[in-house]
């Protein structure tokens, strides 16, 4: 007589996964809710975890993280619209950067990287290289320059003593009702945006030059691009996590919808087939969903230095092991 668990698995044909339908929308609710307050959906994550737990390594792998992500995101994307915190002109760039980037991304790993031990060594890097970013955000500079993202740490710093202070921390901390994003420059050159009382600026081509980069290796990943725009956002532009992230996912969410179709009518290359498994990725979608509109909404009661160190620290560990396998 076949057991509780043994009913409850699926097995997937179109990526050859066997798994109890509740494991993916519980890791994906997991991983995203953490993911999606730092503006990342949590698909750079469970990319390893599909090839190295549930042995999904070929190409079509990346097609499937799209499709997690175009399920995933919306939820979290309308938190921060109704909160008033999507900078539009920022999402804007992203998306003009990161959609033709993904197309690009797709010749590259069904050509350049369909072995599954040379894909991991890349996927490694990129790892890698968000990771120290996060790390370097999170820790600081003693000796930085004042900044208006810093101005704006200390401004959610003290408002969560004087919550302490007032025994109403869970009413009184994080951000106020009035901190939503007012843009107050656009132009080919510079954007600028108002938010808490603090100006941010960035270049407009230095962004879109970071967004074609991010939607290359993002479309190659299956991550979309936010994963490596967020925490470039933080630490070379210097803009506040609590600005960026509706910006960056809502950029992930339609370069990953772009990035899904495509990879599901595009031809096999290489005797490759891009075509994802759709219904491995509804079902991780579905947890992501959840967890990345609980990530939006809770992500305003968090200091962004410790988000970065949490995360950086797991990127981190998680790029180490996956280049030495």
């Amino acid at each position: 007589m076949p057991s509780l668990v043994d009913s409850l698995t699926f097995f997937f044909p179109v990526s050859g996964v066997k798994t109890p339908v509740l494991l993916p929308p519980l890791v994906a609710l997991f991983i995203s809710f953490f993911t999606s307050m730092g503006g990342i959906s949590g698909a750079f994550l469970l990319l390893p975890f599909q090839m190295s737990f549930l042995g999904y390594t070929s190409p079509s792998v990346s097609g499937t993280n799209h499709v997690f992500n175009a399920i995933a995101i919306p939820g979290g994307v309308y938190r921060y619209i109704k909160e008033g915190r999507m900078v539009w002109p920022l999402t804007a760039v992203i998306a003009a950067g990161t959609l033709p980037g993904v197309f690009l991304g797709y010749y590259l790993r069904v050509v350049f990287l369909p072995d599954p031990g040379t894909f991991k060594l890349f996927a490694g890097g990129v790892l890698f290289i968000i990771g120290i970013r996060l790390l370097r955000e999170g820790v600081g500079r003693t000796n930085a320059k004042p900044s208006p993202a810093k101005a704006l740490e200390e401004k959610f710093r003290a408002r969560a003593d004087e919550a302490r202070r007032q025994r109403s921390a869970r009413l009184a901390a994080g951000l106020p009702p009035r901190a939503a994003v007012k843009t107050l420059s656009l132009s080919l050159h510079r954007i600028e945006y108002e938010f808490w009382g603090e100006r941010f600026h960035f270049n407009t081509p230095g962004m879109l030059l970071l967004a074609l980069l991010a939607g290359i290796i993002g479309g190659a990943y299956g991550i979309g691009g936010g994963a490596i725009i967020a925490p470039f956002c933080a630490t070379v532009f210097q803009l506040p996590v609590h600005t960026i992230a509706g910006a960056t996912l809502m950029g992930t969410f339609l370069t990953s919808l772009a990035g899904a179709l495509f990879f599901t009518f595009m031809p096999s290359v290489n005797g490759a087939s891009p075509t994802p498994d759709w219904a491995l990725g509804i079902l991780f979608g579905l947890g992501g969903l959840a967890g990345v509109y609980l990530g939006a909404r809770c992500q305003k009661y968090v200091p962004q230095k410790l988000l970065n160190l949490l995360l950086g620290s797991a990127i981190v560990l998680l790029a180490g092991l996956y280049c030495i396998r």
